[in-house]
C-alpha cells in the first residue's frame, strides 16, 4: 500500500529507526498523558470541589463520567477503526482528549467539568482501543511482548509522575493546571502521530457499521456501569438500581441475538472461538475484578486509618508502579520466548500472595511491611500484563484487531468498575455513608477508633474476596493453551511451556 505523503520521518531518523519503534513512541506518549491525567485528577478533587462550590456527588461524577464514556465507546470505536483505519482514529483521539482537557481547565461550574470530562473520556477511548492494535500490527509475534512491556512502563511511570507533578502543581497554581498540563503533551502527540504514523491495514470497503447493535450494546453497558457506580451511593436492592440491572440483561440478550444474525456485527463473536484469545480476555477480566480496587483500598487505609494527606498517600504507593515498570519489559521478552502462560500465571500468583500480605495490615503496621506488599503486587502486575495482552492480540485475526482490542479493553474496564463496587460494598459496609464518599474522592478523613477497626476488618474481607478471584484468574491463565509465535526468520519460536 502506498504511504500517504504526510507519513514521513525526519531525514536524520529515516533509515536508522525502524517504523515499529516510531509507532511505539507515539502510543507510549498517549499512554503517558492518560496515565498522568488519571492520577492528577484524583489529587485535585478537593480543590475543585471548593473552587466550584460543588457537592460530593458531583465530584464523584467527575471520575465516574470519564470512566463510563471511555468504557462504553471502546467497542464502537474498535469497529470503526477496523473499517476506516486505526491511525486516523488514534490521532483523532489525541485531538479530542487534548481539546477536552482545555475545556475542563476552563470550566466554571461542576456540571461543565463533568460534561467536558466526558469529552476527555471519548478521546481516551479512541486512543486506548487503537494503541494495542497498532502495536500488534507493526511488531511481529515474537516481539509483541517486549513492545507491550515497554508501553506498559508508561502506565506505571504515570503512577509515579502523577502524584509528584500533581503535588507541585497544586502547591504553586490552582487545579485548572492539572488539565492544562495535558495540552502541550497532547499537541506534541497529535503532531508526531500525524507526521509519522501510517496505515498498515487496508480500509474495509463494502462493510457497513451496525449502528443499532452499537446503540444496544452502549445502552446495556451504560446501564450496568451506572447500576454498579450508583450502588456505591445507594442500596443495590433499591428499585432504580434493580431497574438498571434489568435494562442491562435485556440489552445483553438483544445484542447477542442481533450479533449472531447480522452480516457485519459490531462484535465478532467468532473471536471467542479461539481458546487463547478467549481465556486471555477472561483472565484479564478476572484480574481487573480482583485487583483494581486494591490500590484504592490501600489509599483509603493510608488516609482514613493512618491520617495521611492525599499527596503523601499517593507517594507512598510508588513501590507498586516502580516494580511494575521495571519488570514489565522483561516479562514481555520472556513471553516472546516461552509463551504467556508461565510468566502471566506466576504474576497472578504473586499478586495473590500480596493480597495475603495485605490481610495482615493493622492500624499500626509499619510502612516497610506495607511497602513490601506493594512491591510484590507491582512485581506480579508487571509479569502479567504484557504477556497476557500479547497473547490475546496475537490470537486475533489481522482484520479484526480493533474489535479484538476493544473487547479486551471493555471487559477489563468493566472488571475495574465491578471491582470497585464489590470492594466498597464489602469493606465500607460499616462506615457512615458520608465518610465513605469522602474517602472515595480523596478527601482527608480521619476515622474514629471504633470505625477504624471496623474498616480494617472490612478491608481484610475485601482482600480475601480479591484473593479468591485472583486464583480463578490464575487458573484461566494456565489453561489458555499454546500460542502461535514466529521468529524473525520465519521459524517456529520456542514452544511455550
Amino acid at each position: 500500500m502506498k504511504e500517504p505523503s504526510r507519513a514521513w520521518v525526519p531525514a536524520r531518523l529515516r533509515g536508522r529507526i525502524e517504523y515499529k519503534w516510531i509507532a511505539l513512541s507515539v502510543t507510549t506518549l498517549g499512554a503517558l498523558m492518560a496515565a498522568i491525567d488519571s492520577t492528577i485528577v484524583i489529587l485535585g478533587l478537593p480543590s475543585m470541589m471548593a473552587d466550584l462550590h460543588a457537592g460530593l456527588i458531583e465530584m464523584i461524577w467527575v471520575i465516574i463520567g470519564y470512566l463510563l464514556v471511555s468504557t462504553v465507546f471502546l467497542l464502537t470505536f474498535g469497529r470503526i477503526a477496523d473499517m476506516l483505519g486505526r491511525t486516523r482514529l488514534y490521532n483523532l483521539g489525541f485531538v479530542v482528549f487534548t481539546f477536552g482537557s482545555l475545556l475542563c481547565g476552563l470550566s466554571r461550574t461542576a456540571m461543565q467539568l463533568i460534561l467536558f470530562r466526558l469529552v476527555q473520556g471519548a478521546g481516551a477511548a479512541m486512543m486506548m482501543v487503537n494503541s494495542m492494535a497498532i502495536l500488534t500490527e507493526v511488531f511481529p509475534p515474537n516481539e509483541r511482548g517486549r513492545a507491550l512491556g515497554i508501553n506498559g512502563i508508561t502506565w506505571a511511570a504515570g503512577g509515579i509522575i502523577g502524584p509528584v507533578l500533581g503535588g507541585l502543581i497544586l502547591s504553586v497554581a490552582n487545579w485548572r493546571w492539572i488539565f492544562f498540563i495535558n495540552i502541550p503533551i497532547g499537541i506534541l502527540g497529535a503532531l508526531w502521530g500525524y507526521l509519522v504514523l501510517r496505515e498498515k491495514s487496508p480500509r474495509r470497503r463494502g462493510e457497513r457499521f451496525d449502528a443499532t447493535g452499537a446503540a444496544i450494546f452502549s445502552v446495556g453497558l451504560l446501564a450496568l456501569l451506572l447500576a454498579l457506580t450508583s450502588g456505591i451511593q445507594y442500596r443495590f436492592t433499591s428499585p432504580p438500581i434493580l431497574a438498571l440491572f434489568a435494562v442491562f440483561v435485556a440489552a445483553a440478550v438483544a445484542f447477542l441475538i442481533r450479533e449472531r444474525s447480522i452480516e457485519f456485527p459490531v462484535l465478532d463473536l467468532s473471536l471467542f472461538r479461539d481458546r487463547v484469545y478467549n481465556l486471555s480476555v477472561m483472565a484479564a477480566t478476572m484480574q481487573s475484578l480482583a485487583l483494581f480496587s486494591v490500590n484504592f483500598m490501600i489509599v483509603f487505609y493510608l488516609q482514613g486509618v493512618r491520617g495521611y494527606d492525599p499527596l503523601k498517600a499517593a507517594l507512598l504507593l510508588i513501590p507498586m508502579p516502580l516494580l511494575s515498570s521495571v519488570v514489565g519489559p522483561f516479562s514481555g521478552v520472556v513471553a516472546d520466548r516461552v509463551g504467556a502462560r508461565v510468566p502471566a500465571t506466576l504474576g497472578l500468583l504473586l499478586q495473590a500472595g500480596a493480597l495475603v500480605w495485605f490481610m495482615q495490615l493493622t492500624p499500626t503496621t509499619p510502612y516497610l511491611q506495607l511497602a513490601c506488599g506493594l512491591a510484590l503486587m507491582g512485581l506480579g502486575g508487571g509479569m502479567f500484563f504484557p504477556p497476557n495482552t500479547s497473547a490475546a492480540m496475537s490470537a486475533a485475526p489481522p482484520g479484526r484487531l480493533g474489535v479484538a482490542s476493544a473487547t479486551l479493553g471493555t471487559m477489563r474496564q468493566t472488571g475495574m468498575v465491578l471491582s470497585f463496587a464489590l470492594s466498597l460494598a464489602v469493606a465500607a459496609a460499616s462506615l457512615p455513608r458520608d465518610v465513605m464518599l469522602q474517602l472515595f474522592v480523596g478527601t482527608n478523613v480521619s476515622l474514629g477508633s471504633k470505625i477504624m477497626q471496623e474498616f480494617v476488618f472490612g478491608m481484610h474481607r475485601a482482600f480475601l474476596v480479591s484473593f479468591l478471584l485472583c486464583l480463578v484468574a490464575a487458573g484461566l491463565s494456565i489453561v489458555r493453551g499454546r500460542e502461535t509465535r514466529t521468529s524473525p526468520a520465519g521459524l517456529p519460536a520456542a514452544a511455550p511451556r
